[in-house]
């Protein structure tokens, strides 16, 4: 289909949902507000500077985009929400204050709801639809390919090489204990990312693998599934299997799973010793191979094709929109976004996602 997205801020718009409301009491203050071109961090350094609290001491569910107008919440201690409400800070616009009984924390989140504007069509508005909504009947039905997207990987798409030279010992890493669990987190999606390249290329994103753990959703525990029970819930999208974010306490699959793993490490020239040696840094978890893009439409505004999802926590939209064959047109990095045509780390996500469109064809 192709297109360019994000020509404006106001073409990329995220609003966060939450797990939970708040309930109206307590000692912390909700926020909601709205920002424009800024990061969660900046956000958040300006919010503690304009109430003269520590910036440490804000609670967030979850990271958002620079490049685009995003919704979200943060939680903010024994502060007046008349403060709160007075708060004028540029490219920033509140939208409630309501108090809660405890702070809010990373994964304290439901999911985002994306609405986003496609240009710069190069077979017209018309075409591109028709097009747009036969890719989008399968998204809907199928999903997408798990991936992370370039923003997990730093400003300059680095910090997983740099995880790496700093765990070698080759330099003395960062002394932040937030930036090193971010430099790790790196290089885990990176193994991930590479592990589900590999599934999709061998046509194995739904399909059963001999050893697989399943989990039906994000927050569900994996478990080994059988034959039987795959042939029966990963075409319908009740279960699908789980990747590596390899860690000491990560649970393993067996058989044909685990060697496909093993496989990933073995590419990387590492192995799962490497990982127990960083102990807390790099826990382990499983990961959905695939992601299913709920409330999924299309329609034509005007020369623009708009595009509207709901991801659950942890998906990425980037990488929704590969699939209808949409390059982002923010140029600029930031501290959450990266540009993977600039970093061959990134370059087999790409390569597995651009090969999967011929099954829209």
């Amino acid at each position: 289909m192709g297109g360019v997205l994000r020509a404006s801020d106001d073409d990329f718009r995220v609003d966060e949902i939450p797990s939970y409301e708040p309930c109206g009491e307590g000692e912390h203050t909700y926020l909601r507000f709205e920002k424009r071109d800024m990061t969660t961090p900046y956000a958040i350094t300006q919010i503690a500077r304009a109430l003269k609290i520590q910036a440490r001491d804000i609670g967030y569910a979850g990271m958002k985009d620079r490049h685009a107008v995003t919704t979200q919440t943060v939680s903010l201690p024994r502060v007046d929400p008349e403060r709160v409400s007075a708060m004028v800070i540029p490219g920033m616009r509140v939208l409630s204050v309501t108090r809660h009984r405890n702070k809010l924390r990373t994964g304290h989140l439901k999911g985002n709801r994306f609405e986003l504007r496609v240009r710069e069509l190069p077979d017209g508005v018309e075409a591109s639809l028709a097009r747009a909504r036969s890719i989008a009947e399968v998204v809907g039905r199928a999903g997408v390919p798990n991936y992370f997207g370039e923003q997990r990987f730093g400003r300059d798409g680095d910090n997983a090489a740099k995880a790496r030279e700093w765990l070698s010992g080759e330099n003395s890493g960062p002394r932040d204990p937030h930036q090193r669990r971010f430099m790790v987190s790196a290089l885990q999606s990176q193994l991930f990312n590479a592990w589900l390249g590999a599934r999709v290329r061998d046509g194995l994103l739904d399909a059963y693998v001999e050893g697989d753990l399943a989990a039906r959703g994000a927050t569900g525990r994996p478990w080994l599934i059988t034959a039987e029970d795959a042939a029966l819930l990963y075409p319908t999208g009740e279960a699908s299997p789980t990747g590596p974010m390899f860690g000491r306490s990560m649970d393993r699959p067996t058989g044909a799973a685990e060697a496909r793993e093993e496989a990933v490490l073995a590419e990387a020239s590492l192995d799962r010793a490497f990982f127990d040696r960083i102990g807390a840094l790099a826990e382990g978890t499983r990961r959905l191979a695939r992601v299913l893009v709920e409330d999924l439409s299309v329609t034509a505004e005007g020369d623009a094709l708009l595009f509207r999802f709901t991801l659950p926590s942890g998906a990425y939209a980037t990488v929704v929109m590969r699939e209808f064959g949409v390059s982002s047109a923010s140029a600029t990095p930031t501290v959450e976004t990266g540009s993977a045509d600039e970093h061959p780390t990134m370059q087999p996500e790409l390569a597995s996602t651009g090969a999967d469109q011929a099954k829209y064809r």
